[in-house]
């Protein structure tokens, strides 16, 4: 039996998110405005079924396929939103389930620290290689999830509703881990969007 963990459609990648997704891609690269599905099963291995089943079911191109030993996570995106959620749907239909049966979301922390000191500036930007950096005197957002997929969603809408920095968008593995950087205000407006982003998540999960 395939346990359903992660499954986000992401209507319209923004700059940010698509460019961060690109730099990670083991396969074909998305583009800012591309429609995206983000799933995530245990076990691991039931991935590459699925992904031959996407991949045959609709012209949508694979991004990333990760296989872990517990978990297995795929990316699939297209210009096209339809050529996703038909893609979608016949995923859902063989694994004989439904949007509404996918793994809430557990927001295991969230933090905005105010004026980043020069020194952890530094270290942070050191660790995260794939995103933009945190410049001193910047606020910062933290945020971790489980499953880690959902912190793609999470970013993506934060990066809509406000003018901020993505540095990092770690989206597998147990838990997901996003850091956006900027103003103060625009920080304050991006938290909300990602926690309110995370919350209709969860309205429709069971």
């Amino acid at each position: 039996m395939i346990s359903l963990r992660t499954y986000v459609h992401i209507d319209s990648l923004q700059p940010q998110v698509a460019a961060y997704m690109a730099t990670v891609s083991q396969g074909f690269l998305p583009k800012p405005g591309d429609s995206c599905l983000w799933l995530e099963v245990a076990p691991g291995l039931a991935i590459h079924r699925l992904t031959d089943i996407a991949l045959k079911a609709s012209p949508v191109h694979l991004g990333q396929m990760v296989v872990e030993r517990a978990f297995g996570s795929m990316v699939i995106h297209h210009r096209d939103q339809a050529s996703v959620s038909e893609a979608a749907d016949v995923l859902l239909h063989h694994m004989g389930t439904h949007e509404a049966a996918r793994q809430k979301c557990r927001v295991a922390w969230q933090e905005i620290i105010r004026g980043i000191n020069p020194d952890h500036a530094v270290l942070i930007n050191r660790q995260n290689r794939k995103g933009s950096m945190v410049l001193a005197g910047q606020s910062i957002f933290i945020l971790e999830t489980e499953p880690a997929g959902y912190v793609i969603y999470a970013a993506n809408e934060a990066e809509k509703a406000s003018n901020i920095t993505l540095c990092e968008a770690h989206a597998v593995g147990a838990f997901g881990r996003l850091t956006l950087a900027g103003r103060e205000g625009d920080i304050d407006a991006a938290a909300r969007a990602a926690i309110a982003a995370v919350e209709r998540l969860n309205r429709n999960a069971t």
